[in-house]
């Protein structure tokens, strides 16, 4: 794309990642480059027809994400970083070339009572990751109609999940505690940003000449739709900077990828989709009746907690209406009639919504996405060696430990959730 040797490019992006492992323990080598590519992205902004958000998370405090965060807003492009600004101000502050939104304790953000009370913040995140997507407000001073740009990429850090608007929209590092024995440098920031300033600096010199190439960049993408528009920015980045960079962004693409789709929770509908296929095993038809009670009598399902009775007829009703799916007065093989649903209702929405079912067991679990190859048992099994002040010996998704006493500022992974459909 350019008559730059491509070996400069991919000289700074190691250096960035060098940096990066020096300060954070990240979850794996793939999730190292990820945010090695997000970074370098930023300061490309203007390239982009995208603007994918970094969701940094972890289950548990201590878990390196706050530091992830100061390295990210240390290298990347005119950071504007923030963990309690209104909504309007951060509209105000992006234009045409905009900031690297930093959004650190997003969880008290998006979570509990605030998150009723930050929706126009959330439509900002997700109106901003695609652009041309202008917020329209009425001056009453001058009497006109103001279009504000939300155009910009994001960083958001927390515990927990965000909200699956934006994690759609994401690429997302699941952070963990460090085990004894996993070592860092402590992070100063009057020491050490501003080595990781020249970073960025380096950064800008290398792309803000091509943004005209990079823009016209179409890299091949090995995932489609949403995910595609996130990581094409990444893409391009890898294959301008050559070298070793397009492998390692495919690489990182099939291990996040994979990880978002296991870890998914789906939405309440599409379990209910699920759970009714399940129900309905090879039955043509079921009674109402007993469809809620097969549904309210799983255990680890949330219908019984839809009050007393658990999940009632008008509500299932309700919640299937937007497939098209309603139940009908059926005259079953006992002859018996009555107000159920019958399975040709549900099959569009199986077909489009959930994953292809076993047909030797309609019950049984099945991957998210049968089409896409597994990710290797360990994903350092087809990698490089790990690069890190130390190599890792455990799996990447590590068996939960008590012996936290002497563990400062990283987190243990969690059980791995069971899968769900995409």
């Amino acid at each position: 794309m350019t008559d730059r040797p491509t070996a400069d490019g991919a000289a700074i992006l190691d250096a960035l990642r060098a940096a990066l492992v020096r300060y954070v323990v990240l979850p794996s080598p793939q999730a190292t480059d990820a945010v090695v590519l997000w970074i370098a992205a930023t300061h490309a902004q203007p390239a982009w027809a995208h603007a994918p958000r970094l969701v940094i998370r972890a289950p548990e405090k201590r878990c390196g994400k706050s530091r992830l965060l100061d390295i990210v807003e240390a290298t990347c492009h005119n950071p504007l970083i923030t963990v309690n600004a209104s909504t309007a101000a951060i509209y105000r502050s992006i234009d045409d070339d905009p900031p690297t939104l930093l959004v650190d304790e997003s969880d008290t953000v998006f979570g509990g009572k605030s998150a009723d009370t930050n929706e126009d913040l959330r439509g900002l995140l997700n109106a901003g990751h695609q652009r041309n997507r202008p917020a329209l407000r009425w001056d009453n001073v001058g009497r006109q109609l103001e279009r504000c740009p939300t155009f910009a990429m994001a960083a958001l850090a927390g515990i927990g999940a965000m909200p699956d608007t934006i994690e759609d929209r994401a690429v997302v590092i699941r952070m963990r505690r460090r085990m004894p024995g996993e070592t860092v440098s402590p992070y100063r920031h009057r020491r050490d940003r501003p080595t990781l300033r020249t970073i960025a600096e380096n950064l800008a010199n290398w792309l803000r000449p091509d943004l005209a190439a990079l823009e016209r960049a179409e890299p091949a993408m090995p995932v489609e739709d949403r995910a595609a528009d996130t990581w094409e920015p990444l893409f391009a980045v890898a294959e301008h900077a050559g070298g070793p960079w397009p492998d390692r962004a495919r690489r990182a693409v099939d291990v996040l990828t994979a990880e978002a789709d296991e870890g998914d929770e789906s939405s309440q509908r599409v379990r209910l989709l699920l759970d009714c296929r399940r129900a309905f095993g090879h039955d043509n038809a079921l009674p109402t009746a007993r469809l809620l009670q097969l549904l309210n009598s799983d255990p680890e399902a949330p219908w019984a907690e839809h009050g007393p009775t658990g999940l009632t007829g008008r509500r299932l009703a309700v919640l299937l209406r937007d497939y098209g799916i309603r139940s009908a007065n059926i005259r079953f093989p006992d002859g018996t009639q009555a107000k159920g649903y019958d399975r040709a209702a549900f099959t569009d929405a199986w077909a489009r919504y959930c994953p292809p079912e076993d047909p030797e067991d309609p019950t049984a679990e099945v991957p998210s996405h049968p089409s896409r190859p597994s990710p290797p048992s360990s994903a350092r099994d087809e990698y490089p060696p790990w690069d890190g002040p130390i190599r890792p010996t455990t799996p990447i998704r590590p068996g939960l430990t008590s012996h936290n006493e002497r563990v400062t500022d990283g987190t243990d992974t969690p059980p791995a959730p069971a899968i769900a459909p995409a």
